[in-house]
């Protein structure tokens, strides 16, 4: 009886999660078959803590300037990163 990795398919039910891990998040499924485990895509936060950043600095110039459309376009990004930030987690897994 041969040692199976990660990467290879079969009808078991751990095949079958390397399969789904393997399509729905390939970079953290190379990590780990190279022994160099990376972060899984729902705890990869860079992009809203960028929009993040974004918000704080329109909400400031819009604030300093006393010009509303800033302030509101800065709000509406804060808006937006939050959701990022706290629906990453909680994405509806396919079937």
């Amino acid at each position: 009886m041969g040692h199976r990795h990660l990467d290879e398919p079969d009808d078991h039910p751990l095949g079958r999660l390397a399969e789904d891990t393997a399509r729905r998040d390939p970079r953290f499924a190379h990590g780990l078959r190279a022994g160099r485990p990376r972060r899984p895509h729902e705890y990869r936060h860079g992009r809203a803590w960028a929009l993040l950043a974004a918000a704080l600095a329109v909400s400031t110039v819009g604030v300093v300037l006393p010009h509303g459309l800033l302030l509101a376009a800065g709000l509406v990004l804060a808006g937006a990163a939050t959701h990022l930030l706290a629906s990453a987690g909680h994405r509806p897994r396919r079937p």
